[in-house]
């Protein structure tokens, strides 16, 4: 049977080796009733078309120009799609998937988040779309809590992920 983790699962998969997530900023605020708020680590503009053909040695992901946060920590951002990368390092079990959602007051503020699957094995620092959806732009504030990720325990263990982006952004 699938079941959503609550946050009593959550925190004892934090607190195993590898942890479920490291490099948070604040685990008690971040920690959900049904999930792990992430928070943003830097932010991009897309600078060139990507593709995505049939076979993945077809694939060529858009080259990004990061954007630069004021003395302050925040950045305006008119309408449009940007990249951002989150703070947070996600490690998940073979027997666990995460789906991320936006935080309701990016909604509020005319601002989306697309994410992909987090696949059960997926190991890394993961990056998701911001569309910036108000005409009249949005500010935000570097740290701050954007997406939600819910964590799915799967009806048994798979393979688990080893693709293309296993391990990302993890310096």
């Amino acid at each position: 049977m699938t079941a959503v983790l609550a946050r009593q699962d959550i925190l004892r998969l934090i607190e195993q080796k590898p942890p479920l997530i490291e490099g948070y900023i604040d685990l008690e605020a971040q920690l959900q009733p049904n999930g792990f708020d992430l928070s943003l680590r830097d932010i991009a503009m897309l600078r060139t078309a990507g593709r995505i053909g049939q076979h993945n040695s077809q694939r060529m992901v858009s080259e990004l120009t990061p954007l630069v946060f004021n003395e302050a920590g925040f950045i305006d951002l008119a309408p449009g799609a940007f990249i951002i990368t989150y703070n947070e390092i996600v490690h998940l079990p073979d027997n666990i998937m995460a789906l991320g959602r936006p935080r309701s007051s990016l909604l509020r503020c005319g601002v989306s988040i697309g994410t992909a699957v987090w696949d059960a094995g997926y190991s890394g620092r993961s990056q998701s779309l911001m569309v910036v959806h108000n005409p009249q732009g949005f500010r935000l504030q570097k740290n701050a809590s954007i997406t939600q990720l819910v964590f799915f325990q799967l009806t048994g263990e798979t393979e688990g992920y080893r693709g293309a982006y296993h391990g990302e952004n993890v310096e």
